[in-house]
Order: C-alpha cells, then sequence, then structure tokens
C-alpha cells in the first residue's frame, strides 16, 4: 500500500473522528431524532436526483437503510443527547466490529475462527471495562447503553450491505440515505414533538445555530460523501485487511478533539477499556497468512461511514 495511500486512510479516520465534534453541535440546537432526519434529507434528495439506484434486492437496501441509518444514528443522536460524552461515543461505537462478527456467524453461518473468537472476547472485556466507568458517571450507564445499540444497528446494517452485494457499493451508501428520512421525522414527531420541533426550526435561524448547521454540513458531506468515497476508492485497491485496521484510528482521533475542543477527560481505566476494543477489534479483523489476497476490481468493498 504506497504511502499517500495510507495517508489518504488516515485522512478518512481523522474525518470520522472529527465526526463526533460536528454531531456534537448539531444536537446544540436540534433534538436527536429531528438532527438525523435532517442530516439524511440533506444527503437524500441529491442522491434521487444524480445517483442511479444500486442494482441490489429493495429488501437488503432498506435493510441497510435500517440498520445503518435508522437504528445506528437514531441510538446514536439519542446517547448523545442524554449526556454520552463524544469522545467516548466514537469509541463506543465500535462494538459494531464484534457485533458485526457474531451476528455473521449467527445470522449467515460464517465460520466464527479462533482469531476471531478471541479478538471479540478481548473487544467485550474492553466494553465492559468502559461501561463500569459509567455506572458513576453523572449521566449514569443509559447513555453508554444506547451507543451499544447503535452498534448493533451498525452490525445489522453491515450483514444487510453484505447480502446484497452491491456492484457499485457507493452508490448503495448513498441510497441508503433515502430510507431514513420518513422513519426519523415520524420518531421526532412522536417522541420529541411538535413544540420542540418548531423551537429548534425557530433557533436555527439565529447566529447562534451557525455551528448546528455547520456540523450538519460537515457530517454529510465531509464525512460521509468525502469520507465513505475515499474508504470505498481504497477498499477496491487493497486487501480489506490492509485497510480496515486505519479505521480504529477513528476513536483515537475523536477522544483526543474532545479532550481538546470539549474538554472531556476520559477516565483512566475508561482508556484501558478503550485499548482493549482497539486491540481486540484489530486482532479479529487481521487476516491470516494462508489468506489468498484479491485481485483489485472498481468499487468492490462495503463501504464504511460515520
Amino acid at each position: 500500500m504506497p504511502i499517500r495511500h495510507r495517508l489518504l486512510a488516515v485522512v478518512v479516520a481523522v474525518l470520522w473522528g472529527a465526526n463526533f465534534i460536528a454531531i456534537h453541535a448539531s444536537l446544540e440546537i436540534f433534538p436527536p431524532f429531528l438532527c438525523s432526519a435532517l442530516r439524511f434529507t440533506l444527503m437524500a434528495i441529491p442522491t434521487i436526483l444524480f445517483v442511479p439506484r444500486p442494482q441490489v434486492p429493495t429488501r437488503w437496501l432498506v435493510g441497510y437503510g435500517i440498520g445503518f441509518g435508522i437504528l445506528q444514528f437514531a441510538f446514536l443522536y439519542l446517547a448523545m443527547d442524554a449526556g454520552m460524552p463524544t469522545g467516548l461515543a466514537s469509541l463506543v461505537l465500535q462494538s459494531s466490529a464484534p457485533f458485526t462478527v457474531v451476528l455473521g456467524a449467527v445470522l449467515l453461518g460464517e465460520r466464527l475462527s479462533g482469531r476471531a473468537a478471541s479478538g471479540v472476547a478481548v473487544a467485550a472485556l474492553g466494553m465492559a471495562v468502559v461501561g463500569s466507568q459509567r455506572l458513576d458517571a453523572e449521566a449514569g450507564l443509559l447513555p453508554f447503553v444506547l451507543t451499544l445499540m447503535a452498534g448493533l444497528g451498525w452490525a445489522f446494517g453491515n450483514l444487510a450491505s453484505r447480502l446484497a452485494a452491491a456492484p457499485k457499493p457507493l452508490h448503495l451508501t448513498m441510497w441508503m440515505t433515502v430510507i431514513p428520512p420518513v422513519p426519523m421525522l415520524v420518531l421526532s414527531l412522536l417522541v420529541e414533538g411538535p413544540e420542540r420541533i418548531s423551537t429548534a426550526l425557530a433557533d436555527s435561524v439565529t447566529s447562534a445555530a451557525i455551528p448546528a448547521w455547520l456540523g450538519l454540513a460537515y457530517t454529510t458531506v465531509l464525512a460521509t460523501v468525502v469520507g465513505s468515497g475515499i474508504w470505498t476508492w481504497l477498499m477496491a485497491r487493497h486487501p480489506s485487511g490492509t485497510v480496515a485496521p486505519f479505521s480504529m484510528l477513528v476513536p483515537v482521533t475523536g477522544l483526543a478533539l474532545a479532550w481538546l475542543l470539549l474538554d472531556e477527560v476520559p477516565a483512566p481505566l475508561e482508556l484501558v477499556g478503550g485499548a482493549l476494543v482497539v486491540g481486540g477489534v484489530l486482532w479479529a479483523s487481521r487476516p491470516r497468512r494462508t489468506e489468498a489476497l484479491p485481485e483489485p476490481v472498481p468499487e468492490s468493498a462495503v463501504p464504511v461511514g460515520r
């Protein structure tokens, strides 16, 4: 993998890590479900107009949109709105990786190797360590559990994406954004209520809402379109085992930026738990020596995004 491609992978990890700061800014004005609805609406409109529909079964497109779009971000935004620290959210969301491994074995009958099983166990131990620290936190355990549910939703989205086997994965990623807006808006109306929505929309036209709109723009353009586009391009040209470990830089970036910009200082045991999570995921995703490297083909990777 050339150095410039490695640098691009690092750039994507930084973009995705900083995305949690952008989400934090958006949630300062918009309630979580409305915020998510706006995010996906901003992406869905140009997608419908300019991006060809992916040639995949509708059930897997909808499943991807429900898992990756609705469940992941409904729970993630709700968790952050309920008090989940921004940096810690970027770490706990990595639970999607061990969830994907386990669900693939249970639901799809995929073989779970000893390496993968041990990596999942180490990552689960790390999550338990982080969760134990949330018991004494001011916000309590609920935001942590909600973030775990977001990771589980992402894992279901991963399985749907894999089963879709899209010839052009970036098109699948973009069309996934068509699924969440209406359900998210209905959730917002039912849970957050018209009064809270109208207040947020009124506040959104004031100067105080500029960071929130910038956060939405960042999430839509840089984190999703640019980040996922570069990631898909890299995955099409290199073995997944070479590219995927760079995603472990996402929580490193998220924790560091939250520390610098939001004064979020993680507890020592949270850092220990985070190291276990990152190490476990890296170990589980490490390819076996006997695995043959795939030939590069255009857009032949499962897209990843935040």
